[in-house]
């Protein structure tokens, strides 16, 4: 998992990828390739 300043260019990089805000922090996840998972926060 990355942890990034910018989330926006990943959520750009694949379309199955969801921006979700948990706890306070705000992740990048993507069911089918699970690569994508990022974290922010």
């Amino acid at each position: 998992m990355k942890i990034r300043n910018s989330l926006r260019s990943l959520k750009k990089r694949d379309k199955d990828c969801r921006v979700i805000r948990r706890r306070g922090r705000t992740y990048v996840i993507n069911k089918k390739n699970p690569r994508f998972k990022a974290r922010q926060g």
